[in-house]
């Protein structure tokens, strides 16, 4: 959802008695914080910090690691591995965002956090439930917006929230920089001129997103054309081969190793001029999705990966600093990381 959805919601719950007008903002604080329940405390007594969904727990690990209570899902050992302490440690606690909310209102309470934090996109019904979990439990709540263009002023703006905001400032220029890269390159290529890119998911390949989904936001946004965005508006969605046949994709990306081993191997995939140029990108994964999963500020490494692979050669990514410094920075910056378990290029050995 984009923004103008974000306000039209927020004004939809204001007008009707759900949404405290007075405490949910749907502008200020850089414009990303969309929903403000309950009273939270002053940023310097913000100690214990819930994240309801995984991009919110991506944004507090990287601002406050020392705050963050727990990752949402499970995290695997490889992914842990690329983390350093003490995100590598924390505990499993469950995710309290959407319909898959998998914690019980007595667990909330009994690890005490001072503020609970959610990002991503949400819609009225959203709003609302979060706002009557607020009232049930007494915990104040935030919500804060999570666009690609909006990571800057996330991190600004909620490391202002939980008493960071030196380090809110110094991510949010490391953000700041990465989006005007591709806002470079996108305004320097036409439309005509991007390449048509299929995403797919899964082991086969065969689940995608719609024009507008936040999954496959990145695309668009590093100067790329969702093919998928022919089949109509929306989110994921499952689609046949014989669709991925018909719309030919120029470049395939993908974040399961799986698929792409797949699709440049099978037969059946031969005649895309992706797969016949060889264009099918695997995206790291460690410890986080590059290009997806979180849609949070996991994805800000995302931006030059994909732009290299969609415009190989561009002026504007001939100046970048070598993929080894830029990861370094980026994973002792964003993950705590000091030393990695392997050399930086094996980030990219799927590619």
């Amino acid at each position: 959802m984009r923004r103008r959805a974000w306000l039209q919601a927020a004004g939809a719950l204001a007008c009707s008695g759900l949404w405290d007008g007075a405490r949910a903002q749907a502008a200020g604080e850089d414009g990303v914080v969309v929903g403000r329940f309950g009273s939270p405390p002053a940023p310097q007594q913000v100690r214990r910090v819930f994240a309801a969904g995984p991009p919110a727990a991506v944004l507090v690990a990287a601002l406050a690691p020392e705050k963050l209570l727990g990752w949402p899902w499970p995290l695997s050992d490889a992914a842990r591995a690329w983390l350093g302490e003490p995100l590598r440690s924390l505990p499993h606690t469950g995710r309290l965002a959407g319909r898959g909310s998998t914690v019980p209102l007595e667990s909330l309470l009994q690890w005490q956090p001072d503020l609970i934090v959610d990002a991503g996109t949400a819609d009225a019904s959203y709003l609302s439930t979060m706002r009557r979990t607020s009232e049930q439990t007494g915990l104040p709540t935030l919500l804060i917006q999570g666009r690609i263009a909006e990571h800057g002023a996330q991190l600004r703006a909620v490391g202002r929230l939980l008493g960071v905001a030196e380090r809110g400032a110094a991510l949010a220029a490391q953000a700041d920089a990465a989006v005007a890269l591709a806002e470079a390159v996108r305004a320097s290529v036409p439309l005509a001129r991007r390449p048509r890119v299929y995403y797919g998911r899964g082991s086969d390949g065969l689940e995608t997103g719609l024009a507008g989904a936040i999954n496959l936001e990145l695309l668009e946004f590093c100067a790329g054309r969702n093919v998928a965005a022919q089949a109509g508006s929306g989110s994921l969605t499952r689609v046949s081969l014989e669709q991925v046949l018909a719309w030919d994709p120029e470049v395939i990306v993908t974040q399961d190793a799986a698929f792409a081993r797949r699709a440049l191997a099978d037969p059946l995939w031969r005649s895309i001029s992706a797969v016949r140029q060889r264009r099918v990108h695997c995206a790291p994964v460690l410890p986080f999705g590059w290009l997806d999963g979180p849609p949070g500020v996991n994805r800000l490494l995302g931006l030059r990966w994909l732009l290299q692979r969609l415009h190989p050669g561009h002026p504007a990514l001939a100046a970048l600093p070598p993929w080894p410094q830029a990861l370094a920075q980026f994973y002792r910056s964003f993950y705590c990381l000091e030393q990695p378990p392997a050399p930086w290029p094996s980030l990219l050995a799927e590619d």
